[in-house]
């Protein structure tokens, strides 16, 4: 993926996202012009959500959270993180972190 825009970087809404898409093992291989427009600030949620159709319980969490963080309309479980191990439970925990504190 290309260099964040600085307004990105520090926007609420993206720094969950961004956080979660650099460092999971899974939204790293789809963090790509593909599915983001990052001058234009946008995500192409619908074709993410396809892609992630075989995907495991856990990995599509963090992809249904990663949404959650970006637009609220996305809805996400957050029983659903009985899937995540511990480093995964972090990493969900620091996005939510950097989107609400």
């Amino acid at each position: 993926m290309a260099t964040i825009p600085s307004h990105l970087a520090t926007d609420r809404y993206w720094k969950g996202v961004i956080h979660l898409f650099r460092n999971h093992y899974k939204l790293q291989s789809v963090f790509t012009t593909k599915y983001f427009n990052l001058e234009g600030g946008s995500i192409k949620i619908a074709a993410l959500k396809k892609e992630a159709g075989p995907w495991s319980g856990s990995e599509k969490f963090m992809l249904n959270l990663a949404l959650h963080l970006f637009n609220e309309r996305n809805k996400v479980n957050l029983s659903d993180m009985h899937y995540l191990d511990e480093n995964n439970k972090k990493l969900a925990m620091e996005a939510i972190t950097l989107r609400f504190f």
